[in-house]
């Protein structure tokens, strides 16, 4: 009995890999990720207490960009933990049942992040093309509805690709190659017909991530046949500036995807550098660069976060 309860444990322990050669430098190389993470979750946070405490930011535009910053932070904090318990030496197990989950949360997030992305760009598209029914249509009721559904839908989808885990044999190694799990990368020590999950999750990729870059390109399409009617240049370009911020959301989201998904697909024989670096790449660029630029190129964010920051300077000379 002791005997095949130590099996059972055993086999439903993985190992995580931090960066293979480096090992000697872990300690040297968490600094950096601790600056990205602790810049990330400050970033989102102080967008969400803007838009949350600051009346004037309480349309439909910012209430989106607080769904990005909640799924920015919910499709990265979860690799927090097993991240710098490899790189600070404290273990590499991790449990089958914790493994699932926070692959879970991770690819959730991911999925509903390019809906909530999406649904930025028909908030873009409302407001140029259909100004003055703007108030009107996206309606803070719509809104809480889509971001339930753009959760909802990216979760049950979810749901019957990490379910047939559990009924997979890991009969190989255990060790997975990244600082935490993929679901990608745990399939491929199963010792099991696969088939289903391949093709599940290809068929999910293609009907979310595809449907969803696709209504974007499509909300842009009749964005600038919009924007070429209006007759002044001045005109055109603060209408196209107003995108500005979404565009580069939109190329930070799906720049690292494609990047990481062809890099997994056409080298897979390149070094194991590549391929964590990209994956870090995409889980930690989002929530590193979608404040600061949503900070900086709008004005009434950059003033919320200078009024949180200098409330006393920004006071006086608004007085």
């Amino acid at each position: 009995m002791e005997t095949a309860n130590s099996s059972n444990i055993l086999a439903s322990t993985f190992y995580l890999t931090g960066i293979p050669g480096y090992e000697e430098f872990h300690h040297w190389i968490s600094i950096p990720f601790c600056l990205l993470y602790l810049i990330g979750i400050m970033g989102n946070c102080t967008i969400l207490h803007v838009v949350w405490t600051d009346p004037r930011l309480h349309e439909p535009m910012y209430y989106f960009l607080a769904m990005l910053s909640l799924t920015d932070m919910g499709m990265s904090l979860p690799t927090v933990i097993s991240l710098f318990r490899v790189l600070w030496s404290i273990s590499r197990e991790i449990q089958f049942n914790t493994c699932v989950v926070q692959m879970f949360f991770i690819h959730t997030f991911s999925f509903t992040e390019s809906s909530v992305v999406l649904a930025m760009a028909l908030d873009r598209y409302v407001a140029i093309c259909h100004p003055l029914r703007y108030a009107t249509i996206l309606t803070p009721t719509l809104i809480t509805k889509i971001g339930i559904v753009a959760l909802l839908r990216s979760a049950f989808a979810m749901i019957p690709l990490l379910a047939r885990l559990a009924f997979f044999p890991f009969c190989h190694s255990h060790v997975l190659s990244h600082s935490y799990c993929l679901h990608q990368d745990m399939i491929r020590l199963a010792c099991a017909n696969t088939k289903f999950n391949v093709i599940y999750g290809l068929v999910l990729i293609t009907l979310l991530w595809g449907m969803d870059s696709l209504g974007i390109f499509v909300s842009y399409v009749f964005i600038l046949h919009s924007v070429l009617k209006i007759s002044s240049q001045e005109g055109r370009f603060k209408a196209l500036n107003t995108c500005a911020s979404h565009i580069c959301a939109v190329l930070i989201l799906y720049v690292p995807m494609i990047g990481l998904s062809i890099v997994r697909r056409f080298a897979k024989h390149s070094s194991p550098l590549i391929h964590i670096f990209m994956a870090h790449i995409y889980l930690l660029v989002p929530p590193v660069l979608n404040p600061v630029i949503y900070s900086v190129k709008t004005k009434q964010i950059r003033q919320g976060v200078l009024c949180l920051l200098f409330p006393l300077r920004i006071s006086s000379s608004v007085m």
